[in-house]
């Protein structure tokens, strides 16, 4: 079961054109438990690192944390169940951008990619 979810962020990650150079860490902890971690380069040197701690009975991911850098590492947002924020009306799911604290759902990786793909044809735009 925690191998399937595996295989379909695998299956997400490679749906996205924009994405240069990929590493993932998976830990099975029991058929449905485990974690994935990585990094996600795009083409124009940004970065994604992400953390997904899930069990297969659960909708919900038990951690997450989705940081996106731009190509000298500042910080462009994140996303997190951290519980740091209680003000936050989404606690413990909430979204760092700049040095604002918004209140979030839990994203799937693919609505994060999304985002990021978004951001970076905005830039493009831009220019």
């Amino acid at each position: 079961m925690i191998e399937a979810y595996f295989h379909q962020i695998e299956q997400t990650i490679r749906e996205f054109p924009n994405i240069r150079f990929v590493s993932l860490t998976k830990k099975i902890y029991n058929v449905k438990q485990g974690y994935i971690g990585g990094s996600v380069i795009f083409e124009n040197n940004h970065r994604l690192d992400f953390v997904e701690i899930k069990n297969t009975d659960s909708i919900q991911k038990l951690k997450y944390r989705y940081h996106y850098m731009n190509e000298i590492q500042n910080m462009i947002f994140r996303y997190d169940n951290a519980p740091h924020h209680v003000e936050v009306v989404t606690f413990p799911h909430h979204k760092h951008e700049a040095d604002d604290i918004q209140s979030s759902h839990e994203p799937t990786l693919y609505e994060v990619l999304l985002e990021i793909s978004q951001r970076q044809r905005q830039l493009e735009l831009e220019r």
